[in-house]
């Protein structure tokens, strides 16, 4: 029995991560949560699971009252606290946002294994994570799909003969649109992804194409193949999910529905895959013909910039999150233009102060500064 705790249980990741635990009683445990201020679901997930570990932004001395067998955290470091945990095997990060970073960190120091769905965790702090993992012998398993697809398609190969990772992408929301198009796009318009279900947030980061930048620094840290060999290559059906292509110039792809659920069972439960209610299969009579083009970087120049950030190391995807992030806050406010989301972070990082070697205070102060940073630019605008 594979005991967890789930960070991000409320989120789009997270209740596909329930639905999985649900199937597969047998198998794995949950043991704590993490809701943010969702407390209603939280009450539905004790109700459901015999939770011994609860955490939600503000107390809520009801549910402390409601469920005596339940240890309940809160505040700014309630997360790591939980994370400290000593009786629980592997920590599910399924948080969005910078928050996730310091959570895993402390994980892995705690000697637990990861299945990480948090992208802000390796852009940001992938040299140090890998350094810990490394130091306190854990795993990390990743729960994105096109990394996932890259994992089980390196299966049984060796790395050394790998030519390159083709990381693919929907294109988001706006994949049809010149950059012309763009001046004025809306926040509606850009949150209708054509394939995936996904958070709000995620989702601007898909019609911007930022997360596909993050994807690759990602690839990186989990693979360790240098930036040159990994491409992201446009695939309107995301039918594929990403491909290894390997010297002698085969190419192995992995294929299924667009479903995270697919992808958080593998992680869940290497190296079986097993069949469940939740479970969906390809249907090749509606998927009848597979396209792909090549990624335009200047029509999406944030996939390129994040290729350099991830190059220079640093804490410079500390920044490129922070600033991210707070750019994505301002448009969904309806306080900037989807366009401007690109200039505020071009602005920020060509701002920054580069640190080599950050520290792990360093690089969550670094983020802290890109959010101000765009705010101040925003505020003097």
């Amino acid at each position: 029995m594979k005991r967890l705790i789930l960070m991000g249980a409320s989120g789009s990741i997270g209740t596909q991560t329930i639905d999985v635990i649900k199937e597969h009683k047998d198998e794995l445990e949950l043991v704590g949560v993490s809701v943010g201020k969702n407390t209603a679901y939280l009450k539905e997930l004790l109700d459901t699971f015999k939770i011994k570990y609860a955490y939600s932004v503000e107390p809520d001395e009801s549910l402390v009252d409601r469920y005596p067998n339940t240890r309940f955290y809160s505040g700014d470091n309630g997360l790591v606290t939980m994370a400290m945990l000593p009786d629980y095997d592997m920590l599910v990060n399924a948080l969005v946002g910078f928050v996730g970073f310091k959570p895993t960190l402390e994980a892995i120091k705690n000697r637990k294994d990861i299945a990480l769905a948090n992208k802000e965790t390796l852009v940001a702090g992938g040299k140090i994570i890998n350094e810990a993992l490394a130091e306190y012998g854990v795993n990390l398993y990743p729960i994105d799909s096109e990394h996932v697809a890259i994992w089980q398609c390196m299966q049984g190969h060796n790395k050394d003969d790998i030519h390159r990772l083709i990381v693919t992408a929907s294109g988001g929301a706006f994949r049809g649109y010149s950059r012309d198009e763009l001046v004025d796009a809306t926040l509606e318009q850009a949150l209708n992804h054509p394939v995936w279900n996904m958070g709000s947030k995620i989702t601007i980061d898909s019609a911007t194409m930022m997360n596909k930048g993050f994807e690759v620094i990602e690839a990186h840290y989990l693979f360790d193949i240098p930036y040159e060999k990994i491409d992201v290559i446009l695939h309107k059906e995301a039918a594929v999910h990403s491909m290894v292509e390997y010297n002698d110039g085969s190419i192995i792809a992995q294929l299924g529905c667009p479903d995270m659920r697919l992808m958080i069972k593998y992680a869940l439960l290497y190296p079986n895959h097993k069949w469940d209610k939740v479970s969906h299969y390809l249907d090749f009579d509606e998927i009848t013909s597979l396209n792909f083009m090549k990624m335009d970087y200047s029509r999406y120049p944030l996939v390129k910039l994040a290729k350099q950030v991830g190059a220079f190391e640093g804490n410079f995807g500390a920044v490129l999150i922070g600033a991210n992030d707070e750019a994505v806050s301002l448009f969904m406010q309806d306080k900037i233009k989807f366009v401007d989301i690109e200039s505020y972070i071009f602005k920020t990082l060509k701002a920054a102060r580069f640190i080599k070697e950050p520290t792990a205070d360093q690089i969550i102060e670094s983020h802290r500064w890109a959010k101000e940073y765009v705010d101040k630019m925003w505020e003097n605008y």
